[in-house]
C-alpha cells in the first residue's frame, strides 16, 4: 500500500530485456535503502515492484510482460529518472490517498502551461478511466497523488496543477508534451461508481 506522496526521484542505471520480461537497476538515495529488504515493495513511477536484489544503493526490480504492456516502464532506459515511494508502514501518515501500485491505464500529456509559480498539465484521459475522473476527485499519475482541477468530458481531458514542491520532488519538472503517465484511479471512487451502475442495471431489469 502507498500514499502517493512520492519520496523522491531515482535514476535507472541498467536495463536488461528478455522476451516479455525486463530487469531494471535503480539507484535510490541512501536514506531510501535503509532497512529495505529483498521482497519489499517499492512504487516505481506508480507501479508496485518487488525488490529482488540490493547492493549498496542499487536495487534490482523484475518487470513481467503484463506490466510492460500496461504501464510506461517499457519506455525506461538507462539514465531515465523515476518517482519512487517505499510502501507504507502501519504508523505512517497518509498525506495523499491510498494507492495499490496497480496501474489502470496510461494517459498522455497534451499541453503544458506555466502560470507564475505553477505548472498546469492537461492530459488525455484513457477511455476506460473517464467515468471515474471528476472535478476535485483524486487521481495518481506516475505514483503522485493529485487532485483533479478541471475535467472536460467532451474532449476527454483533465487538468492537474503542480506546485513548486511537487516539481522539485518528482519527475514532473522534466515532462514534455507527448509524454505518457501511469494512471491509477481512486479505488473508493471506482467502488461507488460501479456499485451505482450495478444498482441502476438491476432496477432497469426489474422494470
Amino acid at each position: 500500500m502507498f500514499s502517493g506522496i512520492v519520496q523522491g526521484q531515482a535514476q535507472v542505471k541498467i536495463v536488461e530485456d528478455k522476451p516479455q520480461f525486463r530487469t531494471i537497476q535503480v539507484d535510490l538515495p541512501i536514506t531510501a535503502v535503509q532497512d529495505l529488504i529483498v521482497g519489499a515493495s517499492v512504487a516505481i513511477d506508480g507501479v508496485c515492484l518487488t525488490a529482488t536484489e540490493i547492493s549498496g544503493t542499487t536495487v534490482v526490480f523484475d518487470i513481467m510482460g503484463e506490466t510492460l504492456s500496461k504501464t510506461t516502464l517499457g519506455n525506461l532506459g538507462a539514465g531515465s529518472f523515476v518517482n519512487f515511494e517505499r510502501s507504507l508502514k502501519v504508523t505512517d501518515e497518509v498525506g495523499g490517498h491510498q494507492l495499490s501500485g496497480h496501474v489502470d491505464a496510461v494517459a498522455e500529456i497534451v499541453s503544458i502551461n506555466r502560470p507564475e509559480n505553477n505548472v498546469v498539465l492537461t492530459c488525455q484521459a484513457p477511455e476506460q478511466c473517464r467515468k471515474y475522473i471528476f472535478n476535485k476527485g483524486f487521481i495518481a499519475l506516475n505514483g503522485v497523488s493529485l487532485t483533479l482541477s478541471s475535467v472536460d468530458s467532451v474532449k476527454g481531458t483533465f487538468e492537474i496543477w503542480l506546485i513548486p514542491e511537487t516539481l522539485r520532488v518528482t519527475t514532473f519538472g522534466k515532462v514534455s508534451v507527448g509524454d505518457k503517465l501511469n494512471v491509477e484511479i481512486d479505488r473508493a471512487t471506482q467502488a461507488i461508481v460501479e456499485t451505482v451502475e450495478r444498482f441502476l442495471e438491476q432496477k432497469n431489469r426489474e422494470q
